[in-house]
């Protein structure tokens, strides 16, 4: 074989439909636009969602739902998630290490759910006032 042979396979080239230009085409006259209107005449545009001066679709529907985006960055954390962990000091990057808060998170605060039996130190994570005094009540402190 040489690179002057190399053909493609046969049937996976066709020619380009030429449009107006004749009769025996199939394709004259109109060149498969139909007859008048916008959409037949060259430069004819509307834009997407437009339905002819009819009140379109996306603004008849009403306007509802909303899904804030902060909620990626801020997580919540139970007490009873800081019980199972084995480390005393618990900052940002041992949560995530943990799996208890997304790789996304930059804030976490610690909510009042769940026992704490053991004492914890917080560095760089809020907390509720009742996980505060629980924490303290374990014998830990909450440095923020």
């Amino acid at each position: 074989m040489q690179l002057n042979s190399i053909k493609p396979a046969a049937g996976a080239k066709h020619a380009k439909r030429r449009v107006g230009r004749g009769i025996g085409s199939g394709l004259g006259k109109t060149a498969g636009r139909g007859h008048k209107g916008q959409k037949s005449r060259a430069g004819g545009y509307h834009k997407v969602g437009f339905e002819g001066g009819q009140m379109p679709l996306q603004r008849r529907l009403p306007k509802r739902g909303f899904k804030s985006q902060s909620l990626k960055f801020n997580a919540e954390v139970r007490l009873g998630d800081l019980q199972r962990l084995e480390s005393a000091e618990i900052d940002l990057l041992t949560l995530k290490q943990a799996g208890l808060v997304g790789e996304l998170v930059r804030n976490a605060k610690v909510i009042a759910a769940g026992e704490l039996s053991r004492k914890v130190v917080l560095k760089g994570v809020s907390a509720t006032a009742g996980a505060k005094k629980a924490i303290e009540a374990a014998g830990g402190s909450v440095a923020e």
